[in-house]
């Protein structure tokens, strides 16, 4: 799954980025600069975007760079697992990006109100995926994504601007998968979490 294009301008956005925040020289803060252009020019080539494009999505912070935060909630019911459908037909594992004043336990317990109109409870650590090794493509960032498995109490869906319907399937009857947002390995993975009582949390 690696692409050496996309982890060489990884790499080299990430370094020009500590360099510009903790760069005191102004000669050096402007070769840290060109650096992060070079990497975003390698992006955008590789990605066939708009270069500007490329750095709104890929330059657009400061400070030491470190991995974005997602969480995702196995929500279980009759042995058949919580999926939300979206606007492009694909379904997937239902969460999303953390939010800056949330914890982790309280940024899955708000995704899933808002993705599947239900309340639940957080009751174990599934896993801490790196969503560059579990996923077909690449991000220009680093992704940690965090698995729960977690227990419906109450809440009925209602369509939104992120689902647009929400359903419970056996492992042998999955839709198609939006394969960024959880991966046919990762449902796998919540299903023999909830069938193990002794469960113990994945960090890979």
């Amino acid at each position: 799954m690696t692409d050496k294009l996309v982890d060489w301008a990884m790499r080299l956005q990430s370094l020009a980025q500590a360099g510009l925040t903790y760069g005191k020289d102004n000669f050096d803060l402007e070769r840290y600069q060109e650096i992060r252009d070079i990497s975003a020019e390698m992006m955008a080539e590789k990605a066939g975007l708009p270069i500007e494009k490329v750095k709104n999505l890929f330059c657009n912070e400061i400070g030491y760079q470190t991995p974005k935060i997602a969480t995702r909630a196995a929500i279980f019911k009759d042995n058949k697992m919580l999926l939300v459908q979206e606007s492009d037909g694909l379904w997937s594992i239902p969460g999303g990006w953390c939010e800056v004043n949330l914890s982790v336990k309280e940024n899955v317990i708000k995704e899933i109100k808002e993705e599947a109109g239900i309340d639940i409870t957080v009751e174990k650590l599934i896993a801490i995926h790196d969503s560059n090794k579990h996923y077909k493509g690449m991000y220009p960032y680093g992704i940690s994504t965090v698995f729960f498995l977690c227990k419906p109490t109450g809440g009925t869906f209602k369509e939104n601007d992120e689902t647009i319907a929400s359903d419970y399937f056996a492992l042998d009857d999955l839709p198609k998968l939006s394969e960024d947002k959880g991966s046919r390995e990762q449902v796998e993975m919540c299903f023999k979490a909830y069938q193990d009582p002794y469960w113990e949390a994945e960090f890979k």
